[in-house]
């Protein structure tokens, strides 16, 4: 209780906005009372930004206002004052050329709009694939007090009497018409059935990883990142979580003391028993330059490798995040988990993860499985390297083919994602089912914004023989939703002279998941060779956020991140006024 005393006593960061009596002081004050703030709300009240991503361009995130209310109702019980913003928002259905070419700019949007305001803590709501980490990236470089509340997800799927999931059952519906065994009205009529309503893909997809990483990290309320979009306690955690704020910003808990190593840690252990997005490897590598914390591919290996898959969700199982909520959601992963994460991390709701785990258990262990009887037992998410990706690459494979964990092929080479749609589909291409797909051009500078491309759609004449999976590498990424034999995130990439440039027709590539290795049967020597007499295109972006994207990102292994943006810019109030 003393030490609670001590740190009330903390001037509050928006104080040097509000408690000035001058013209600036007097500008800051007149201009919000204008929307009807009383004079109490600017006498030493927590000021809680409420960062809201909602768009009618974004359907997972379009219901995020109507949760902005009930995060401010929390605030003001609490006796804090909320303030409502707007930002971007990205929406990884629509958006060109790929949704993660804009995650940088939001949390950029984020930064500066949390520095120069006076805020004294953040509720950020969150939905669509990038929002979750441009959010939290933003976030972490001003380390304020911070909660995320994440927007869930929407109804599951129904087409006919059948349940349908997000992306993962798109992709497989869409082979099925490729194939001739399904019509274009039906793959048309199936549209509304596989997309009920508001809120993120109800696979475990990128979005919904996302949501469970923040609560893994501990900057959610426990229990909530499985709630689905449309339950009404997703309302009540909402509140909730704008009443902890206002006690979070008392205690002085910013972002970086719950969001430290031993979070990351427990995040890489959770994304491999969910069997989540490869998309989060990337993302938690980001987080951690925000942080200032050495984070590698060797640390998912190493934290991972042990980790069986726990969560039996499309795509790597059979359910949906309806079925997971119900079954306990990631309370249950992680008390599956048990000792096997850093129990003493601090949480959000104040506690270690230790008091918040006590009791719980899942309710059903065909949905979340106890560690001694996993739903698989090979690990969910693998790190690869060789001479083709000596900087690393990353697979799942809780989502891949047993037959094809090891497997030697004939490489059938497409330079870009124009060749690969002019020629992927012609009965002349020389390609059978026992041969690797390699696609280049698809990584962060080369596209830019490394699109989720990577799980290449197989030729029309291998489908039609009733094959569904092939091996397949290229330097880009892939839905949470998708699933099949593929290696992600080869880096360096190939459009600024990786080896996976250097690959042609005909090689031989061989991939052995188990061993974590994929090899070109090349010498070094031979590999030098073809570099030598072989030119790279320049990549050149004339104006504006391409050109800065270009210039200035990171490869996969380093987690995307703009250069100049690793590290923190503080929260410090700026000392310069506008008037």
């Amino acid at each position: 209780m003393e030490n609670m005393m001590t740190v009330d006593k903390k001037p509050l960061r928006s104080e040097a906005w509000f408690k000035r009596i001058d013209n600036t002081g007097y500008e800051h004050r007149t201009h919000l009372k204008a929307r009807g703030a009383l004079p109490d709300m600017f006498e030493g009240k927590p000021v809680i930004g409420i960062a809201n991503s909602a768009s009618d361009l974004v359907p997972c995130n379009a219901h995020l206002t109507e949760l902005a209310e009930w995060v401010a109702r929390g605030v003001l019980e609490a006796g804090g004052f909320p303030l409502v913003f707007s930002t971007m928002s990205i929406g990884d259905s629509i958006m060109r050329p790929s949704g993660m070419l804009f995650r940088n700019m939001m949390s950029m949007e984020l930064e500066a709009t949390l520095r120069a305001n006076p805020l004294d803590g953040v509720v950020l709501l969150t939905g669509c694939d990038n929002t979750a980490p441009a959010y939290m990236m933003g976030a972490a470089s001003v380390d304020l007090p911070t909660i995320v509340v994440h927007g869930g997800t929407m109804l599951s799927g129904r087409v006919g009497m059948r349940q349908v999931g997000s992306g993962s059952d798109i992709f497989r519906m869409h082979g099925e018409y490729k194939a001739g065994r399904m019509t274009k009205d039906a793959f048309l009529a199936s549209e509304y059935g596989m997309s009920r309503s508001n809120g993120a893909c109800n696979t475990m997809g990128t979005a919904t990883t996302m949501g469970c990483i923040a609560e893994a990290l501990g900057l959610s309320l426990t229990g909530s990142a499985a709630i689905p979009a449309v339950d009404g306690r997703r309302k009540g955690s909402a509140q909730l979580s704008g009443r902890r704020i206002v006690e979070m910003v008392r205690e002085d808990l910013a972002f970086s003391k719950i969001v430290d190593r031993s979070a990351l840690e427990n995040a890489i252990r959770v994304n491999a028993a969910l069997g989540g997005s490869t998309n989060a490897i990337i993302h938690l590598l980001a987080l951690a330059g925000r942080l200032e914390i050495e984070l590698t591919l060797a640390d998912f290996e190493e934290n991972s490798r042990s980790i069986p898959l726990l969560a039996n969700i499309l795509p790597n199982g059979k359910y949906l995040v309806e079925e997971f909520f119900s079954a306990g959601g990631l309370p249950a992963v992680m008390a599956s988990l048990g000792e096997r994460l850093n129990l003493d991390a601090r949480t959000a709701g104040g506690k270690t993860l230790r008091e918040e785990l006590a009791g719980v258990e899942s309710l059903d262990h065909d949905v979340i499985a106890p560690f001694d009887k996993p739903i698989k037992p090979q690990n969910a998410l693998r790190i690869i390297r060789g001479n083709i990706a000596p900087n690393g690459a990353v697979m799942k494979p809780s989502a891949a083919s047993p037959h094809l964990m090891k497997h030697t092929g004939r490489a059938v080479v497409f330079e870009s994602v124009e060749d690969l749609d002019k020629r992927i589909d012609d009965p002349s291409l020389n390609i059978d089912e026992t041969c690797v797909l390699v696609l280049k051009g698809i990584g962060p500078r080369g596209y830019p914004g490394m699109p989720e491309l990577g799980n290449i759609r197989l030729p029309k004449h291998i489908l039609e023989k009733g094959v569904t999976d092939m091996v397949r590498i290229s330097d880009g990424r892939m839905s949470g939703t998708a699933y099949g034999t593929v290696v992600l995130h080869v880096a360096p990439e190939s459009s600024i002279g990786g080896p996976l440039a250097l690959i042609r027709d005909g090689d031989l590539i061989s991939l052995d998941v188990e061993a974590g290795t994929l090899s070109v049967d090349l010498t070094d020597e031979e590999l030098e060779q073809r570099r030598s007499q072989a030119s790279f295109a320049p990549i050149s972006h004339k104006r504006g956020y391409e050109r800065l994207f270009v210039e200035h990102v990171l490869q996969a292994d380093k987690g995307l991140d703009f250069d100049f943006l690793v590290g923190r810019s503080g929260n410090e109030a700026p000392t310069r006024r506008p008037f």
